[in-house]
């Protein structure tokens, strides 16, 4: 509240604490830093003689700000004058004096905490340690792009070993052939619909220059030369490769790390130069991609109990988990052996990260520490138990932004105290560019949470409008658990009697062969085996290309395979029978060293052959 005035007011602004009190002390020192020379602080037991105006009895109970033309502010309201000196910062005295009944929250608010001050010491000491000063985030931020840049590199180099089976002249859905029926369906408007550089050359040559130049742009990033180019060249070629990918790149770590590269651009500084240990991040930036995370782990934790699946509900999913996961590595099979009970904690567990934990990366220090630990905990353990490429990976990366600079060693600090004057994007770039992202990315966000009516009209097409960048995106795996394990075997025949399987290098096939570790590895071609068995061939046209593939015998095709049942000519009959699968139990590993035990359904697609795929005739 305004008090009396004085006749002989300072020169400039002067906030009066008492210096008999810890906890003042300790939050003057907090808003010194923010307000630096826009202010004076004294203690009143060294100044409030000035000020016979002001009775010592008010210096004894709240916080005391003196104006130069002679006006006094008291409490809550002294506190908000005082911080509308600091940049940006009269937004908060401006809520106080003009939002009806704002004042009389944080009045009451501020007498609650001034007349128990030991309490809010003890708090304060609990969630922020022992400094309450603003943090910085010079080294999370420089360690956040160098892993952003092993994501990239593990990547590309895993799409490079693929590329040819997958979308080459020769694989499964050649992105020349892919393109050519988009020309000739659209105008010019496919240019932004579909925004990828294979516009420009599609041949198997130029997807690999395209992986060639995002592996070297990876590198850059991550060593630190000139990391904001690196993060715009490495995103533009993994937008322009995942849009040529089609089905095969519709996986969320795709979209996760196109969303996190845009933003990562606008956190890495623009100047050519290099980071060593630290940067100046823009705190917009930064924002941006900690409301990644948060979208990311809430969503994830919402959509599983949105969905209305029963095994979520009843905290039954994880039990079969652990074996009707995509491709799970051969811990899973031990985990999967663990009592329901362990099954249920777990559960349990997971709600507790993907839904309370998220509200934590904004709050005081020690609070976001334990987010951060929560977070890359559950990654940990995911990776563990699954084969999930780099999606772990980038989110560690994006958790660790929650560390502030008293997280690491002295040592980091220093050099990141040195990096303090790099440049930073201008406000005139960055501020239209973070309220356009946040708008449209509220929307599959609401989405997300169940509440997709009370979404406004205009941010639905401006989310449509921005949608092709993949920057924007929607996230939540397992909305509803799949209880069973339907895996396709495809078999070749040279007669139509005799059946020989193609081996796949990591979906379960033998069910003698031991799952494997696979990740940072994605093995495209196995992943969409395993959401091909959950739906039917007519639903899932490539698995049709794919056969038509093995029967010519494309070597670029067979390379993605673990064996070729037919080394010498492609087989006559190509079929896909469907089968069951089911970890085995400890005893039936003992007798038969089996890791799977499997039934077989009946056919998945019924026998075809090269004369299926030969062109019709006029």
């Amino acid at each position: 509240m305004e008090g009396p005035r004085v006749a002989h007011p300072p020169e400039r602004p002067l906030a009066i604490f008492d210096g008999d009190c810890g906890f003042c002390r300790l939050w003057i020192r907090r808003w010194q830093a923010a307000t630096g020379s826009g202010v004076d602080y004294s203690p009143s037991q060294e100044v409030g003689t000035r000020f016979p105006e002001i009775p010592e009895e008010a210096f004894r109970r709240a916080f005391q700000l003196v104006l130069p033309d002679g006006r006094t502010f008291e409490g809550a309201e002294a506190v908000f004058a005082t911080l509308a000196e600091r940049p940006g910062g009269r937004a908060l005295w401006t809520m106080y004096r003009r939002i009806p009944g704002f004042d009389a929250l944080v009045d009451l608010a501020y007498r609650l905490v001034a007349g128990h001050r030991n309490a809010a010491m003890a708090v304060t000491r609990l969630v922020w340690g022992d400094s309450v000063l603003e943090p910085t985030y010079f080294g999370s931020s420089a360690l956040f792009l160098r892993l952003l840049g092993l994501s990239y590199l593990a990547a590309f180099l895993s799409l490079w070993v693929q590329l040819d089976g997958l979308i080459g002249s020769q694989g499964v859905l050649p992105v020349s052939a892919y393109l050519d029926w988009v020309r000739a369906q659209t105008g010019a408007g496919r240019y932004w619909q579909l925004p990828t550089l294979c516009w420009i050359a599609s041949s198997d040559a130029a997807l690999h220059a395209l992986c060639g130049l995002g592996i070297a742009a990876s590198l850059a990033l991550l060593a630190g030369f000139a990391p904001a180019a690196s993060a715009a060249a490495a995103w533009v070629l993994y937008l322009s490769l995942s849009v040529a990918g089609q089905v095969f790149f519709q996986f969320q770590w795709d979209i996760l790390l196109l969303e996190a590269g845009l933003l990562a651009i606008f956190l890495a500084p623009p100047a050519l130069l290099r980071v060593r240990s630290g940067l100046a991040a823009s705190r917009l930036a930064r924002f941006l991609l900690v409301w990644l995370l948060f979208r990311l782990m809430l969503s994830s934790g919402a959509v599983k109990l949105t969905s209305g699946d029963p095994t979520w509900r009843h905290l039954t999913a994880l039990r079969v988990y652990y074996e009707t996961q995509p491709l799970p590595p051969w811990t899973a099979w031990f985990v999967h052996q663990f009592p329901a009970s362990f099954h249920t904690a777990s559960a349990l567990f997971l709600f507790f990260v993907e839904l309370a934990v998220p509200f934590l990366f904004f709050a005081p220090r020690r609070l976001r520490r334990f987010a951060c630990a929560m977070t890359i905990l559950l990654q940990l353990l995911i990776a563990a138990t699954g084969n999930y490429a780099f999606f772990n990976l980038l989110t560690i990366a994006l958790a660790l932004l929650l560390l502030d600079d008293a997280a690491f060693p002295r040592r980091w600090r220093r050099a990141a105290e040195a990096t303090k004057e790099q440049s930073r994007w201008p406000r005139v770039i960055l501020v239209p560019v973070a309220v356009v992202l946040l708008a449209a990315s509220a929307v599959p966000f609401a989405a997300s949470l169940g509440i997709r009516r009370a979404i406004p009209g205009p941010l639905v097409s401006l989310y449509r409008l921005v949608a092709p960048l993949q920057s924007t995106n929607g996230y939540g795996l397992f909305a509803v658990m799949t209880t069973s394990r339907p895996e396709i075997v495809i078999e070749g025949s040279d007669d139509g009697t005799v059946w020989r399987a193609y081996e796949f290098r990591y979906k379960p096939g033998d069910p003698r062969r031991r799952p494997r570790f696979v990740a940072p590895h994605q093995p495209r071609l196995d992943w969409q085996m395993w959401f091909a068995a959950l739906g039917s061939y007519e639903e899932n046209p490539w698995l049709v290309r794919l056969v038509g593939r093995l029967l010519e015998g494309s070597p670029e095709v067979v390379e993605l395979l673990a064996s070729n049942p037919f080394p010498e000519h492609p087989p006559r009959f190509v079929r896909a029978a469907l089968y069951d699968y089911r970890f085995t139990n400890s005893e039936e590993r003992r007798r038969t060293g089996a890791w799977w035990r499997r039934e077989e359904k009946g056919l998945y697609l019924p026998a075809l052959t090269r004369e299926n795929f030969a062109p019709a005739r006029p």
